[in-house]
C-alpha cells in the first residue's frame, strides 16, 4: 500500500488600515461623487481589511493595483455577486467581473466591470403626489495594463469609463436628466523586495478625472481620487507555513471647504467674482476669492487635500480655549446646536426698534393687533394655529412677527438674573451654561398666538417678557428666527 504524506500549508494575514497619513478636518469622501468606485471587491480583500495594494497577485489586481498584473502569467477571471444592503432593500445588488491575460514581450492586459443596481424607486412631485417609479444604476468599465520597468518593479495603468443613471428627469423645476457619463484613470506602482527580500511596496492613485455633474455644473462633485501606500511583509515564508503582515495607508485626495470667511471681514461671500457687493447671493469676497462651500479641482486637490483648510486661511469657527466657538461665520450668531439664532439681547434690541416703551410702537395697546397675532384676534375668534409670516405690520425697522404668532428660541440659557449676564456673558450660568444641567432651560421670546402662561396676552408679548422651556421642547407654538449682521454699505450717492 502506497502512503501519501500530506502537507498542510498555513497562511495567515494581518491587515491594518490607517484611515489617513496626516490628520485632517477635510471629509473628502462625503464630498466626492461616484463613490460606488470605492466599493471593494473580493472575499480575500474583505477578510484582510481591504489591504491589497502591495499584494495584488490575482485577477483582482486590476482593481487594487494594476502594476501587480505584470508579475502574473497565464490567464484568469474573477466573478463576484453581492446582494447590497439586503436588510434595507431587496432589489439592490453589486456585480464585479475581472480578467487578466499575459502577452509575452508586451506585459499583462486586464480589466474589470462594476455594476451597482440601485433598484426601483418611487417618484413624487413637490406636493408628494405619486408620479410612478423609476430605476437607477451605476456602471464602470475599466481597461488595465501592467508592465515591468525592472526585474523587481512594475507600473500599471487603468483607464475607466463610468456611467451613472439616477433619474431620467430632474427634480421639480430642474431641467435635464439625472444621468452622467465620465472618465477617469489610475496610476500604480509595485516593488518586490523593497529594502528587504521579504518586503513588497505598492502605491496607487485612483480615480483621477474631472468633476461629475448631473444637471447643474455649479453643483458638480469631484471624483473620489484616492492615494494608497501599501506594504506586504512576509514574516514567515516557508514551504508549508506563511505569515504576512499587510498594511495599507489611505488618503482621499479631495479638498473640500465649508462656508469660510477667508478675508476676515466677518462675512462669507456677499460679492460677485469681480468683488462687487451683491448681497447674500454672492459667493465671493471683495477680492474675488470664492468663500461659499466648494471643492478644489483635481490638479489642486492632490496637494491641498493634505493641508487642513484652516491653515490655508479662513475662519471656520473653531472652538476657543474654553471650548466655546466664537459664533461668527459670515456675521451669523450661532448657538451650540448649529442653528443661527439671536442672543436674548439681540432679539430684544430688534423687537424694540429704538423704542423705550413696552412695544416698538409705544404703550398704546389699541395698536397691538395691528402688529401681532395674539389670543384676541385668533383663538377668541375661532382661529387656531400659527399664521403666515408678515401678515401683520412690521416694526419701524421692517421686522415682522416679533410679537405673537409663535414664540422664538434665543441663544441664551435661562437665568433669573438676566441683566448682569448681558454685561458679563461669560459668567457661569449665563449665556452658555444652564442653571440645572439635568433640566436645561432655554429662553423663548415674543409670546404667541395663544397658549399657557398668558403667552397670547398683551403682557405675554411685551418686548421685555421672557419665557423658558426645556431645550428639548417641541411645540407648534415655538419657532426660531435667523440673525445676520448686515454690512454697512457706503454709497457716494
Amino acid at each position: 500500500m502506497r502512503k501519501t504524506k500530506r502537507h498542510i500549508s498555513k497562511v495567515a494575514a494581518i491587515a491594518i488600515i490607517v484611515a489617513t497619513l496626516l490628520p485632517s478636518s477635510i471629509k473628502g469622501g462625503s464630498e466626492a461623487g461616484a463613490l460606488f468606485l470605492l466599493i471593494s471587491p473580493g472575499a480575500r480583500a474583505g477578510g484582510m481589511g481591504e489591504a491589497q495594494v502591495a499584494v495584488a497577485n490575482d485577477a483582482y489586481a486590476s482593481y487594487w493595483n494594476p502594476a501587480g498584473l505584470a508579475f502574473l502569467e497565464g490567464s484568469e477571471a474573477a466573478l463576484m455577486h453581492v446582494n447590497w444592503l439586503p436588510n434595507l432593500v431587496s432589489d439592490m445588488y453589486y456585480e464585479f467581473v475581472a480578467f487578466r491575460h499575459h502577452v509575452p514581450t508586451l506585459g499583462t492586459l486586464g480589466g474589470h466591470i462594476i455594476f451597482l443596481n440601485l433598484g426601483e424607486q418611487q417618484r413624487t412631485d413637490e406636493q408628494g403626489e405619486n408620479l410612478g417609479t423609476f430605476t437607477s444604476f451605476m456602471f464602470a468599465a475599466t481597461g488595465s495594463y501592467g508592465a515591468f520597468i525592472s526585474r523587481t518593479a512594475a507600473i500599471g495603468l487603468n483607464v475607466k469609463l463610468l456611467h451613472q443613471k439616477l433619474a431620467e428627469i430632474g427634480a421639480g423645476a430642474e431641467k435635464g436628466k439625472g444621468v452622467t457619463t465620465d472618465f477617469a484613470f489610475d496610476l500604480a506602482y509595485l516593488q518586490k523586495g523593497f529594502l528587504s527580500g521579504r518586503l513588497d511596496l505598492g502605491m496607487t492613485i485612483t480615480n483621477i478625472g474631472p468633476k461629475i455633474a448631473f444637471i447643474d455644473e455649479a453643483q458638480a462633485d469631484p471624483m473620489p481620487t484616492n492615494f494608497t501606500l501599501g506594504m506586504n511583509f512576509r514574516l514567515i515564508d516557508g514551504e508549508h507555513n506563511k505569515l504576512n503582515v499587510v498594511v495599507d495607508f489611505d488618503k482621499m485626495l479631495v479638498a473640500s471647504y465649508p462656508d469660510m470667511d477667508w478675508d476676515n471681514d466677518g462675512l462669507v461671500g456677499m460679492h460677485d467674482k469681480k468683488g462687487k457687493y451683491i448681497g447674500p447671493s454672492g459667493s465671493y469676497n471683495s477680492k474675488g476669492k470664492l468663500e461659499k462651500a466648494h471643492t478644489d479641482p483635481i490638479y489642486m486637490g492632490i496637494f491641498t487635500s493634505w493641508v487642513d483648510d484652516w491653515l490655508l486661511g479662513g475662519d471656520i469657527d473653531r472652538p476657543g480655549k474654553n471650548g466655546i466657538a466664537d459664533g461668527k461665520i459670515g456675521g451669523f450668531t450661532k448657538d451650540a446646536s448649529g442653528k443661527f439664532v439671536p442672543t436674548e439681547a439681540e432679539w430684544e434690541y430688534a423687537a424694540r426698534a429704538g423704542s423705550a416703551g413696552e412695544y416698538s410702537f409705544g404703550d398704546n395697546l389699541s395698536l397691538l393687533e395691528n402688529y401681532a397675532w395674539i389670543k384676541s384676534n385668533t383663538v377668541d375668534k375661532g382661529s387656531w394655529g400659527a399664521k403666515k409670516v408678515s401678515g401683520k405690520q412690521s416694526n419701524w425697522w421692517g421686522v415682522h412677527d416679533l410679537y405673537g404668532n409663535v414664540m422664538e428660541w434665543v441663544r441664551n440659557y435661562y437665568t433669573p438674573d438676566y441683566f448682569p449676564y448681558i454685561r458679563e456673558p461669560n459668567l457661569h450660568n449665563g449665556l452658555n451654561s444652564p442653571v440645572d444641567e439635568e433640566y436645561p432651560l432655554r429662553v423663548v421670546r415674543g409670546g404667541a398666538w395663544g397658549g399657557l402662561h398668558g403667552a397670547g396676552t398683551p403682557d405675554g408679548v411685551r418686548s421685555a417678557n421672557r419665557y423658558a422651556f426645556a431645550e428639548w421642547t417641541r411645540s407648534f407654538q415655538i419657532g426660531f428666527r435667523c440673525a445676520m449682521d448686515i454690512p454697512e454699505i457706503v454709497s457716494n450717492n
